[in-house]
């Protein structure tokens, strides 16, 4: 089992943006982290674990933690709908960052991942790591 926290920041929304995984395997962890300019914490919650999930195998099984309701309700529920509605909300709207939401949908169909929400702030040494490893990524722009 393949444990990976993910997190996104943005110094200001929009802004300079940073995104951090933590990738846990046999007891071993990697951190992967990256920055853009001129993002929304939204697109930085959202490359985070794209980025870590770019780099797993079919035959693995994952689970992913994240504090963002957003990806873990876009990517186990809304996506459903988004799809069969060929990108557009319940308002007949371009579904937002929705290059990300492909990709997402398409590494997340090809593997075998469980998503799960943690609180932020709340302790968890892990996803506390891995917020501090975004902002410090959003800063190097």
């Amino acid at each position: 089992m393949i444990k990976i926290y993910t997190d996104g920041s943005c110094l200001k929304n929009p802004g300079d943006g940073g995104w951090a995984a933590i990738i846990i395997k046999d007891d071993e962890s990697k951190e992967i982290s990256g920055s853009e300019r001129d993002t929304t914490n939204n697109r930085m919650e959202l490359l985070a674990p794209i980025n870590a999930l770019k780099e797993m195998k079919r035959d693995e099984q994952i689970e992913i933690y994240t504090d963002s309701q957003y990806v873990k309700l876009g990517i186990t529920e809304w996506i459903n709908k988004w799809v069969l509605n060929n990108w557009k909300t319940s308002k007949k709207e371009d579904v937002k960052n929705k290059d990300l939401w492909i990709e997402l949908y398409n590494l997340n169909k090809n593997l075998d991942v469980k998503w799960n929400w943690v609180k932020a702030h709340a302790g968890n040494t892990i996803n506390e790591k891995v917020d501090l490893l975004a902002k410090k990524a959003a800063s190097l722009n």
